[in-house]
């Protein structure tokens, strides 16, 4: 079902493969009734073409444009970016070598056909390959079974062409009285070039022009393009404003019905991915069907098999489509930064992979950066700059000699608060092993403040000497430096340690919990007693001692905890803190009671050593804390004297659904800097130096 590449594609395979198959394809549309306009393959897709149908692959590549360079303009300037490699070919003409390539073999087209879910025509068929586009008929009625999420997207975007003869893939960027509009432009044929035009619904609506305005978005455009135009028209073809639609499955197949390409999942346009994925798709059901056996196991396969590459290729789509929703915000960054955040914005391209492609572009990134932390003159000095991960931060008086930060890890070890030869090695390892900044695990304010009897504290006076023995390992036998996590456990503690049973209350022994809140943490909890106003101030004398303690113990700097669920987090979260006082209800509100503890403990800590906090920026669960609030509590927290903002999220609520994947908190970190202007930790699944480096070299 569907004449589209991946459907004609598999046709294809499957007719080369049995030439006595009967394979007919059903096409609504004309033979050379086609919307769009160029479509992009890598070089790595090509080769995949190449093994399993050379004549295909010929007659394809005998058509397509090539370039290396990607360039970027922004703010009158041009960055262009060596060694990529990707090909454009007109959809038009891919079409009809896949059509002719199709015919041959002996596949019937049928064109102007309408096959509808049950028609008598597909009845006796082995096999139903679902391939009827984004806007699937056969999906939407079989969505008990394949249980669809269609998410249209918030940007809008039109896509039309352009005869003018790009040389390279180009992005504009480009300041319109209706607001910013950015252009995605490439050659793929003489005298043809896609030209996608993208921007915000605020924009588009500032525009004026009506979803399906051809003509009117053509006038516009080229008006505001008219510099990078140079004379040349905007040609349009069902070019309408749309927002695009993110397309996911739960299952790809029922019965001898399978999904296919658009149908089974939609890849960003800015990533050029959906032809691909297409045309894998078919290759990866024809694998699977060769193996013989029945036509159900071979779709389990193949569905089991091709899921995990497809879903990696959608989850970079998903971050590039997303950084273009940003582009407001990522606009505000110096042009190389903006380049090579765009450049490396779906994390297929990183940091060490723009080396290798090109290294000159690297070496200007790595400069510009370095630069920006010990100066112009000094860096310009330096024969070769530092990879990012290796310039040092300063933090007030603190310099941290590199970006790589140990986060705290309980270890659930001590005895009543105490800590011992254990952590002396657990911290004192990953200082000798190079990290430029140890924390500690969180470490509580009290007794009554641990989550289980062996959680580290700092409270009593004997504490600071068993402290003081692994900051002064720290600092005699390595450069880096170290802080200490200060917590208070809130609901989520009196339990017993998590080898004996997650968050399973102490049997005995145990002690009365608090919180913004009389809310458990699960059902069979404990319930936390509601705060009053005389425990606010208790809980704040706590913290303070526990700071003056850490400066005692000699820690380079202290952090205070209001992330993962425990006592200062849970004021923040509309999900745990339904006071109706002045510390619950907006986030203003929610955020006063941990902002004024933070000013306490600055009061207490030299003006020259930093502070930071741990905040959560999502409970990753429905009403919990939101973009805006997290900029609500870092705002507050740097009035309050913080020098930086460690972002994480979850662990909240028990029922969160957590977006996990590669920097997946990244975008929390990013947003705080960009937004308030603090210097930030990012974490989570942050696990290469390649990423590193990438991550700060684009100021995330």
């Amino acid at each position: 079902m569907g004449g589209g590449p991946g459907g004609l594609y598999f046709a294809i395979l499957t007719k080369k493969r049995d030439p006595g198959a009967d394979v007919v394809v059903y096409e609504r549309n004309r033979a050379d009734d086609t919307f769009g306009f160029g479509v992009v393959f890598s070089d790595k897709t090509l080769e995949g073409l190449a093994e399993v149908d050379p004549d295909t692959y010929r007659e394809i590549t005998s058509h397509l444009f090539h370039w290396d360079d990607i360039d970027v303009h922004f703010r009158g300037e041009v960055i262009t970016s060596r060694g990529h490699g990707f090909s454009g070919i007109s959809r038009a003409k891919l079409l009809a070598i896949l059509q002719k390539r199709a015919l041959e073999l002996g596949v019937k087209i049928d064109f102007l056909t309408e096959v509808a879910p049950g028609d008598a025509r597909l009845a006796g068929s082995d096999l139903v390959v679902v391939a009827d586009g984004i806007a699937s008929a056969f999906r939407s009625h079989y969505a008990d079974v394949f249980r669809p999420s269609v998410e249209p997207r918030k940007s809008r975007f039109v896509w039309m062409g352009t005869t003018y003869p790009f040389e390279a893939f180009t992005f504009y960027f480009a300041d319109a009285p209706a607001g910013l509009f950015q252009v995605h432009a490439y050659r793929y044929e003489p005298g043809q070039s896609t030209f996608i035009i993208e921007c915000s619904e605020e924009a588009f609506q500032r525009t004026g022009l009506a979803e399906n305005d051809e003509e009117g978005t053509k006038r516009y455009f080229e008006e505001v393009f008219k510099k990078e135009l140079a004379g040349h028209p905007l040609l349009v073809n069902r070019s309408i404003w749309r927002k695009f639609p993110v397309v996911r499955n739960a299952k790809w197949h029922h019965e001898n019905l399978v999904l296919l390409g658009d149908a089974a999942h939609s890849a960003h346009f800015s990533i050029g991915s959906g032809t691909k994925l297409a045309l894998e798709d078919a290759i990866a059901l024809r694998t699977a069907l060769d193996r013989g056996g029945p036509v159900k196991d071979c779709l389990e396969a193949y569905e089991r098999e091709r899921r995990p590459p497809a879903e990696s290729v959608q989850r970079a789509a998903q971050v590039s489509l997303e950084w273009f929703e940003q582009t407001e915000r990522h606009v505000k960054k110096p042009t190389l930064t903006f380049a090579f955040s765009l450049l490396t914005r779906s994390l297929r391209v990183t940091h060490e992979n723009l080396a290798l492609r090109d290294p000159a572009l690297v070496d200007r990134i790595d400069r510009d950066f370095e630069a920006e932390t010990i100066g112009k003159a000094a860096a310009a000095d330096r024969p070769k700059p530092r990879p990012p991960m290796f310039v040092p931060l300063k933090l007030r008086e603190l310099v941290i000699p590199n970006r790589v930060g140990v986060s705290p890890m309980c270890m659930y070890s001590a005895k009543d608060g105490t800590i011992d030869d254990f952590h002396l090695v657990h911290l004192g390892s990953r200082a000798i092993g190079g990290a430029g900044l140890i924390m500690t695990e969180m470490t509580d304010v009290s007794a009554e403040g641990r989550i289980t009897p062996g959680c580290a504290g700092m409270y009593e006076p004997h504490h600071v000497g068993a402290w003081r023995r692994v900051v002064d390992f720290v600092h005699k036998h390595s450069d880096a430096k170290i802080g200490m996590q200060i917590s208070h456990a809130g609901r989520k503690g009196s339990t017993l340690p998590p080898w004996e049973g997650q968050d399973i209350p102490l049997p005995e022994g145990g002690w009365d919990l608090i919180g913004p809140s009389a809310i458990p943490w699960w059902p069979n909890s404990p319930v936390p007693r509601e705060m009053t106003s005389d425990d606010m101030d208790r809980v704040e004398r706590e913290f303070v001692r526990s700071t003056e303690l850490a400066l005692e113990a000699g820690f380079d700097m202290v952090e205070l905890h209001c992330a993962h669920g425990y006592l200062l987090a849970t004021f923040l979260s509309p999900l745990t803190n339904r006071r109706t006082d002045d510390y619950g209800g907006s986030a203003e509100n929610r955020v006063r009671f941990p902002a004024r503890v933070l000013r306490s403990m600055r009061a207490v800590w030299p003006a020259e050593r930093p502070m930071s906090v741990r905040v959560g920026a999502s409970d990753w669960a429905p009403d919990g804390v939101t973009e805006d609030d997290l900029l609500v509590f870092a705002r507050s927290f740097h009035e309050a004297g913080c020098d930086l903002i460690d972002v994480s999220s979850g662990s909240t609520v028990p029922e969160q659904r957590p977006a996990y994947g590669r920097l997946y908190q990244v975008p929390f970190a990013e947003l705080v800097k960009s937004e308030i202007g603090i210097a930030t930790a990012a974490v989570g699944n942050i696990s290469s130096y390649t990423d590193v480096n990438g991550v700060l070299a684009a100021r995330r």
